[in-house]
């Protein structure tokens, strides 16, 4: 666990969640912070605590009232006055208002809205599988050629959005989530700002499409239609919560199954396996780790934290807490008790669970069909994303035995 510019690292004061170092051995630290500093804090970014107890990021997350959503990403430019509606509702919302504006969205990710989704979902993951059994090398890059691709596709067509802006999204998602507050200097109209205030523009001309855009252009909270500020950030909200987290929890899962061909062989001859192995790759690869801003002078596990200061929600550490979980440091394909928090915990609980993981499910099944057999091709060249949501960005592997579907 060394940078090659900085040398050796106390994890315990000089993490940075944003560099590569981090990234890479992410797991490896949390094990170390759990035994000798189960509660962190770094200068980077202004200061941030990170808690990696399974206890300290539950009572966090059910804690509204001392740890505020106002920020949800850790930033050199932290939000302020944004309370209680934040800058994307509802995943930056406090109460009273979260309730209502996450009430809104429950319907368009209910378990039978999302069955609309399937099939465009299997023909987005055979599409992108048969370009990739056209190259004769039989090899391809997981994580580009795939798995960053589908919840793109998918995302794009429940907003009304065109597929081609997917290059648009993910340079989006680069720069808000692996890079926060590096972008400063960017052009206005290079912007995620300034892409949907376009299109909020252009679709109050066409309110009454049938798609999540149309459904938030209509909709009222409290008798009041919503202000383009709220459209605005829900919109984003979706792109980015709904993109990069899960193709993170796919590229993640493909990663594993290239390195445990034992693990790849019983998902394919074992389908009832498949339920549980879900659950597992979600709890092993958590993607996600979310951020709160002291709301008052308050403390982490006995820790004292001042008010306004950020606080890394790491869901993934919890899940590897061998006081939550039995061989919390294995992977275990047909795990029973699995109550993890990949998709976090208390009102904040990912609205989007149902859509992520019917996603992961389809595409983890279409992959396996066709291409059951394949193996890293580069170990040293798969990089982890950096910031709040980790997964493979390069996964390059070689596929061993493609099947004719």
């Amino acid at each position: 666990m060394t940078d090659i510019a900085a040398g050796p690292r106390d994890w315990a004061t000089e993490f940075d969640h944003t560099r590569e170092d981090y990234a890479a051995a992410a797991p490896a630290i949390w094990d170390e912070l759990r035994e000798r500093c189960p509660v962190a804090h770094s200068p980077a970014h202004g200061g941030v605590w990170l808690p990696v107890r399974h206890a300290d990021v539950t009572a966090i997350a059910n804690d509204t009232e001392n740890f505020s959503s106002e920020g949800v990403i850790v930033n050199a430019f932290k939000p302020e006055d944004l309370a209680p509606k934040g800058y994307a509702p509802p995943i930056t919302s406090d109460p009273p208002f979260h309730a209502g504006a996450r009430r809104l969205l429950l319907p368009a990710f209910s378990p039978r809205q999302v069955e609309r989704w399937e099939e465009a979902t299997r023909a987005a993951c055979r599409e992108l599988i048969d370009d990739i059994l056209q190259r004769p090398d039989g090899l391809a890059d997981a994580a580009v050629d795939y798995a960053q691709h589908i919840p793109v596709r998918v995302i794009a067509e429940m907003l009304g959005l065109p597929r081609e802006d997917g290059d648009r999204f993910r340079t989006f998602i680069h720069r808000i989530i692996e890079t926060p507050g590096q972008h400063a200097d960017l052009p206005y109209e290079e912007t995620l700002v300034h892409y949907l205030s376009q299109v909020i523009i252009q679709r109050r001309r066409e309110p009454h499409r049938d798609d999540l855009i149309g459904f938030l252009l209509q909709a009222e909270m409290d008798g009041q239609p919503l202000t383009d500020e709220h459209v605005f950030g829900t919109i984003a909200l979706l792109i980015v919560a709904g993109i990069d987290t899960t193709w993170s929890a796919l590229g993640a899962s493909l990663w594993h199954l290239a390195q445990h061909p034992e693990d790849r062989h019983r998902l394919v001859e074992d389908p009832e396996v498949a339920p549980f192995a879900l659950e597992e790759f979600l709890r092993f690869y958590s993607p996600v780790t979310m951020a709160r801003i002291t709301a008052n002078d308050t403390e982490i596990g006995g820790c004292p934290v001042p008010a306004r200061d950020w606080v890394l929600l790491a869901f993934p550490a919890a899940n590897r807490d061998p006081e939550a979980f039995e061989r919390a440091d294995e992977f275990v394909i047909d795990r029973q008790r699995n109550r993890h928090l990949a998709f976090g915990l208390g009102i904040h609980r990912c609205l989007g669970s149902n859509l992520a993981r019917m996603e992961l499910r389809v595409a983890l099944e279409e992959w396996l069909a066709r291409i059951p057999d394949y193996e890293l091709a580069d170990p040293d060249g798969v990089r982890w994303s950096t910031g709040q949501v980790r997964g493979p960005r390069t996964l390059p592997i070689r596929i061993t035995s493609p099947q004719e579907v």
